[in-house]
């Protein structure tokens, strides 16, 4: 059962990989969480989430305005997505899809829900709290129908960024287009297997389960909120024990009181939206609280310490040479991610110029909502939102033409951050001079990264000391900025 990786023969596993390493053969038991892309600040989830919201509004707006003809002409606009290999199937990805009977079936759930007719109800992520009938698999498949033309695009990126050339134009299968506020597809290049198309799907985007999800909203939040409730009104659910101390009622009573339903469910958040809110904000601003996968939820016989060995046992094996500058940028693209993800996402090959004569570059995405990437911008002011990295598999030491280079990628719009990793240098502190100077006279921040760094943070991560990495990098931000 081979992964794509495998397939295409891209030699890095899933740490050291930005989209999900699907097998064409059988789902993964991962979903698209909108949820989970509408909390990012990215450029990519943003526009996701805008054709998300988009989608899903004018669907209500039908229902509510008693259109049902085109509410349902919209539902039945889902087909059935398998190309992403994602979700619950057993055995060869089929699809779980909602067109035909199933997209009738959505209709009427919606249409009939407490929630879509108070106007509670208002994104897709929200349809697993209030709506029957729709749960994590149907909100995924929802989802990935919506931005399936995105998708293909960052499909299309990786392919591009691993080298794996894409001939041929097929089908995109349908998406949707907010400026025709329609259905529409396209023949788009796709990497193909055994004749099947797929589609990568980015890992920060991704959940086992859903961040919203009834049952645990209904169980540790409406159930929480009524509890306390009836205990400050005397309700005769309140306990009292023996020695006259009165106790909050027990969740088993309130559940006999208040069953569990949707609809319960909708209707108590119409009445208490704080409680909702509270709950959505759990997710958006605790770290780590169903947020972004680690690397071994994607990979539960990952051990980073034999990697992070591996890694470094990897870099010194290369040789320092033109000859060699492919397999170096190769190898950096994997180790940065494995050593950076989920703060630097979405990384993106630039395309060659001056007939190739210059080396190509990789550009990240900023994603950070702690720690020294996100620092960057939120204290020292320095605009981040996207991460610049030269590879340089020089023999010599890199200097001001190098720097020159990089700093010539910056500005405002992508940022003023970049990495320049390279091999060796015989005067690491007059290379740090020379990116202060460069960072004094306002063409941006370079943070060298020689062979020496990596493997350093690599060491850190084999000692299970992955955090003290982020100490690295402010202590080489702070000569910059000194």
């Amino acid at each position: 059962m081979q992964r794509f990786s495998e397939v295409f023969g891209i030699g890095l596993d899933q740490s050291q990989l930005d989209f999900v390493d699907v097998s064409p053969d059988i789902d993964t038991p991962l979903f698209i969480d909108p949820f989970a892309i509408s909390m990012k600040n990215d450029a990519w989830s943003e526009n996701c989430h805008r054709h998300i919201t988009h989608f899903f509004q004018t669907a209500l707006d039908c229902i509510r305005a008693g259109e049902g003809p085109k509410a349902r002409a919209l539902l039945n606009g889902l087909s059935e997505p398998n190309e992403t290999c994602l979700g619950l199937s057993r055995g060869k990805p089929a699809g779980r899809g909602v067109s035909g009977k199933q997209a009738l079936d959505l209709y009427d759930s919606l249409s009939s829900s407490q929630a879509a007719d108070s106007g509670i109800l208002a994104e897709l992520a929200e349809c697993d709290l209030f709506v029957e009938g729709i749960g994590k698999d149907k909100i995924s498949d929802i989802t990935t129908n919506i931005i399936r033309r995105l998708l293909i695009e960052y499909t299309q990126s990786q392919c591009a960024l691993h080298g794996i050339a894409l001939t041929g134009e097929y089908p995109s299968g349908r998406y949707w287009d907010i400026d025709s506020q329609s259905w529409k597809s396209s023949y788009e290049q796709q990497p193909v297997i055994d004749g099947k198309r797929i589609i990568l799907v980015p890992k920060y985007s991704v959940r086992r389960s859903l961040s919203l999800e009834a049952q645990e909203y209904y169980s540790h939040h409406i159930l929480n909120f009524i509890q306390e409730e009836e205990f400050n009104r005397g309700s005769p659910l309140v306990r009292t024990l023996q020695n006259g101390e009165r106790r909050p009622p027990t969740k088993k009573s309130l559940r006999e009181k208040f069953p569990f339903s949707k609809d319960f469910v909708a209707r108590f958040s119409e009445s208490h939206p704080d409680v909702l809110e509270r709950y959505k904000q759990l997710y958006s601003t605790i770290e780590g609280a169903r947020g972004a996968l680690q690397h071994t939820d994607f990979d539960e016989d990952l051990d980073e310490t034999v990697l992070a060995t591996a890694l470094i046992e990897r870099l010194v094996s290369i040789p320092p040479g033109q000859e060699a500058a492919n397999e170096f940028h190769s190898y950096m693209v994997g180790a940065l991610e494995f050593i950076f993800w989920p703060n630097l996402i979405y990384p993106i090959k630039e395309t060659p110029i001056h007939e190739g004569r210059k080396r190509i570059d990789v550009t990240y995405t900023n994603a950070a909502n702690s720690g020294f990437f996100h620092r960057t911008h939120s204290a020292h002011e320095i605009a981040s939102n996207m991460v610049m990295v030269e590879c340089k598999n020089y023999s010599k030491d890199p200097a001001n033409p190098e720097l020159d280079q990089l700093s010539g990628r910056f500005s405002i719009n992508r940022g003023k951050l970049g990495l320049l990793v390279y091999r060796t240098v015989s005067d690491y502190e007059r290379l740090l001079m020379r990116c202060r100077d460069t960072a004094a006279d306002g063409r941006g921040f370079i943070l060298p990264l020689g062979e020496e760094q990596v493997t350093e943070f690599l060491a850190l991560i084999a000692s299970r000391e992955r955090s003290s990495i982020d100490g690295r990098l402010q202590d080489l931000l702070q000569v910059l900025i000194t």
